[in-house]
């Protein structure tokens, strides 16, 4: 059996980044965290478990809805595995309907690949008006159609997250969705503060990228957006500098009620770990300046990693390391009800991750345990 202990500089254990700690690996296995003990091998920078993404719809040249294939599945995990995302939820967005069964089948065919979460199901119950860059001719209400490839899901133990506007769904199918152990996730949507209440009764419990594609907050209707804020719902946010001003992430981030809500997603397309330009509903989409540009010259979802969401939570926004991880890892985790996505110990050493000082990502545990050894200086 082989054995190691390895001592971080920084260990972030899910909740806090602690000092003085160490891992004792097994066979590739974190198995311990304790005290560290003498021998312990030192490491460099923050070791942390690996980045969860709510909200991938493709990278490495592969967007889902248009290759919705188990293959395709593995290419934008191991794209997103390169920049330290290790668990993602493939995400399809408004299509037609043998999209997402084809969608949901692949996810099936997928389940037992690494880091392949579950799906997020993003559209088609979704509002005209905020329909951003989805296709407005597949937009329909929730329907026995989609119903039946959730329920089919749930029943074989694959997580779900849909997106899906209140105006697009009756409270009783809302009810049913969460019943089951879907997470009604709001987004793309016009509706009202009340309505986002209702929702919310009914068993939503996620929101989708927090301030855009929904009715925002005004003095006297607060709209998805201050609902949403007001609330104890999860809510993803894209930190990209383009998606959401940097002060409007902090004001978000400072005026919920409950901590650890906020998650940061990636909403990212092909472009990541791929070339610049993919095509969407037939039309292509080009990365520009860092922006992804729709024919409309409108943004067609983001051209991000987890790794530079981080970093600029931090530098930008203000918020503490830890807090940052809490972001990337724990709260998405939590909401998934997956929570051992969160914790260090149990997990393969290809699932943790070393950042430097600027928290970059300088690679897994298992590439730095199997990098070459610098010769000694003295020979």
């Amino acid at each position: 059996m082989s054995t190691q202990w390895l001592a971080p500089d920084h260990l972030f254990d899910g909740k806090d980044l602690r000092t003085g700690m160490a891992l004792r690996v097994e066979n590739g296995v974190v198995t311990e965290i304790a005290k560290a003990p003498a021998g312990a091998t030192p490491l460099c920078g923050t070791l942390t478990p690996g980045y969860v993404d709510l909200q991938v719809n493709g990278g490495g040249g592969v967007l889902l809805n248009a290759t919705p294939t188990r293959e395709a599945i593995a290419t934008i995990a191991a794209a997103h595995r390169r920049f330290g995302t290790v668990a993602i939820l493939p995400t399809v967005i408004t299509d037609r309907p043998e999209v997402l069964e084809n969608a949901a089948n692949a996810i099936v065919a997928a389940k037992d690949l690494p880091g392949v979460a579950g799906l997020h199901i993003e559209g088609p119950h979704i509002a005209e008006p905020r329909k951003g860059t989805h296709e407005g001719s597949f937009i329909r209400p929730l329907d026995a159609r989609t119903m039946n490839v959730v329920r089919h899901l749930r029943e074989i133990g694959i997580p779900v997250m849909i997106t899906l506007a209140p105006e697009a769904a009756t409270l009783e199918q809302i009810s049913e969705l969460a019943e089951i152990g879907v997470v009604v996730s709001l987004g793309h949507t016009d509706a009202t503060a009340a309505q986002v209440e209702a929702a919310i009764a009914a068993g939503a419990s996620c929101a989708t990228h927090l301030y855009n594609a929904m009715s925002p907050m005004t003095s006297r209707e607060p709209g998805v957006v201050g609902a949403v804020i007001n609330s104890s719902l999860y809510a993803g946010i894209i930190c990209d500098g383009f998606h959401v001003a940097d002060g409007m992430v902090g004001l978000a981030l400072r005026a919920r009620p409950v901590p650890d809500r906020m998650m940061l997603v990636s909403d990212s397309m092909a472009t990541v770990g791929g070339p610049d330009r993919f095509d969407l509903y037939g039309h292509e989409v080009v990365l520009r300046d860092g922006r992804l540009i729709n024919r409309q010259g409108g943004l067609a979802g983001a051209h991000i990693t987890q790794a530079e969401g981080v970093q600029r939570l931090i530098s930008k926004i203000g918020l503490t390391p830890e807090a940052a991880l809490r972001m990337a890892i724990t709260t998405p985790a939590a909401c998934m009800e997956l929570e051992a996505l969160a914790s260090p110990l149990n997990r393969p050493v290809e699932d943790l991750i070393l950042l430097d000082e600027d928290h970059a990502v300088t690679g897994t545990l298992a590439t730095i345990l199997t990098a070459p050894k610098a010769p000694d200086a003295a020979e």
